[in-house]
């Protein structure tokens, strides 16, 4: 007979009056009763029942807690006294009482974590510890202060923070590493050899680093793949030390090299080195008597050598032309073998892109921009070891605008869906020029570069001189760079008076 329920007259009626409610204490209803019952489930399957060998799930407690519940209840129904704990600096890595006995043993006190690590038990029926987090980069270790029971799978390592992840592990090498040999490889007969460099690098204070200069020369002179091919070449240099080691051959050249730096008769030289335009190469035709001819691998370009009397009649004649400019100061102070730079740079702004920007008045922003146009020569001498010749690098870079091509770009905005902006694009020109040159210390070096753009606006480039109009369909200002390189003597030695620009007399005739 089925078993009647009496319900209250009064909850019928709030029921049926508010559906809401009655909703809401039904859902009371049941999450009480559900928490009552997973209560009840986990206090069962914590306490554990009878006939149990280990430790159930144990809830809320810390790392250290858990290990000592966890050796009370495998010491429980044997004798002895439960293990002891980890003393300060122990690490517990696993292990149980000696077979027979009734009782954990305690785990020895180290500062080494790896130290502590036990073997483990075959005899007893202890259960034991969980295996360690396999990305711990302890490896089976605990560090110091934690336990076994502390670590599972993806935490944090009590003592040392996050394990790291497969991102900041190094990576595996795909070549293979051969072993290193036990001695330098000397099958083209190699030997080494240590330069004392210190006369040099004493004697020059305005360089940072002036040992370097040693490096380039040598590279200039014997070549780059002569060190980074066969055979094995090592070359290094101090402050105070030039380490080498070659065959004899380049041991040689080498040396020949040290001793033009080291030498004591080659001290700082003073040098001439004027930069020149003219609008047109034609002041070749007056002088081409005088200039004697050097061999150049550049195309476009040529090099003469003169001596010092006909280089002072070519400059005469340069200066009374209308389109004689000169750029620099003809006098510079270069130590042996180092480098020197002379340029004339200058900035130039233009409008390169338009960003929209709604916030503004306008609806955009200009981005403006700068680029270099000019001129820079590097020029870097070496004297011979008697001082009769000089060995001269020259790198010359032009960089000029030719003009700044419009782009007009239409930038929409709800006050002007017509609005226009204009930017710029550069129309660059190049040179590049790098050679090595040798000639006659009592002579001057005089290069001309071709018809290239001018590193400097001229003034008389418009219809009329000092206005800034131009030509129709003139974009840019070319002209011819000439370089003119000449030795004026040592440091601190009375130097020579420059020859006088005076024409030949003709006794007699006139």
């Amino acid at each position: 007979m089925p078993q009647r329920i009496h319900v209250n007259p009064t909850l019928t009626t709030i029921l049926s009056v508010c559906p809401q409610i009655g909703l809401f204490l039904w859902t009371i209803f049941l999450g009480v009763g559900g928490a009552i019952l997973v209560s009840s489930r986990l206090e069962a399957q914590t306490t554990g029942s009878e006939g149990t060998t280990g430790p159930g799930i144990q809830w809320g407690l810390t790392p250290a807690e858990a290990a000592l519940a966890s050796g009370s209840a495998s010491s429980s129904g044997g004798a002895g006294s439960p293990a002891a704990l980890p003393s300060s600096g122990g690490v517990a890595t696993g292990g149980a009482a000696p077979s027979g006995a009734g009782t954990r043993s305690e785990v020895p006190s180290s500062s080494n974590p790896a130290s502590n690590s036990l073997p483990p038990n075959a005899g007893s029926g202890a259960q034991a510890p969980p295996p360690f987090h396999s990305g711990s980069p302890f490896g089976a270790a605990v560090p110091s202060g934690g336990t076994a029971s502390g670590l599972a799978e993806g935490q944090p390592t009590p003592g040392g923070g996050a394990p790291p992840s497969p991102a900041e592990q190094p990576r595996a090498p795909i070549a293979r590493i051969l072993p290193a040999p036990a001695t330098l490889p000397n099958e083209a007969g190699q030997i080494w050899r240590e330069y004392d460099i210190s006369p040099y690098t004493l004697r020059v204070h305005t360089t940072a680093r002036p040992e370097l200069a040693l490096i380039d020369w040598i590279l200039r002179e014997t070549g780059y793949q002569a060190w980074h091919s066969e055979p094995l070449g090592i070359l290094s240099v101090t402050q105070r030390t030039l380490r080498v080691y070659h065959t004899p051959q380049m041991q040689a050249v080498v040396a020949e090299i040290v001793d033009r730096f080291v030498n004591a008769a080659a001290q700082t030289q003073s040098f001439g080195l004027r930069v020149i335009t003219v609008d047109h190469p034609n002041w070749r035709a007056k002088s081409y008597r005088v200039l004697r001819r050097v061999p150049v691998q550049t195309p476009g370009v040529q090099a003469w050598v003169l001596p010092r009397e006909d280089a002072a009649l070519l400059l005469a004649d340069l200066r009374r032309r209308s389109d004689y400019r000169e750029h620099n100061s003809p006098h510079l102070l270069i130590p042996n073998g180092q480098s020197t730079v002379v340029s004339s740079m200058r900035q130039r702004s233009y409008v390169r892109d338009v960003t929209l920007r709604p916030d503004t008045l306008q609806g955009y922003e200009q981005e403006l921009a700068q680029i270099d146009e000019g001129f820079s020569i590097e020029f870097s001498p070496l004297l011979s070891l008697d001082g009769k010749m000089i060995d001269a690098s020259i790198k010359c870079h032009i960089d000029m605008v030719e003009r700044l091509v419009p782009v007009v770009i239409d930038v929409p905005t709800p006050t002007s869906p017509r609005q226009r902006v204009q930017i710029e694009v550069p129309q660059v020109s190049h040179f590049r020029f790098h050679e090595r040159f040798r000639w006659p210390e009592n002579e001057v070096l005089v290069l001309g570069l071709g018809v290239v753009p001018i590193p400097a606006p001229s003034e008389a480039q418009g219809l009329l001189p000092g206005l800034p109009f131009k030509l129709p369909g003139q974009t840019s200002s070319r002209g011819e760079l000439i370089v003119m390189v000449e030795s004026r003597g040592k440091q601190g030695e009375p130097s020579a008076p420059a020859p006088t620009a005076t024409r030949p007399t003709y006794q007699g005739r006139y």
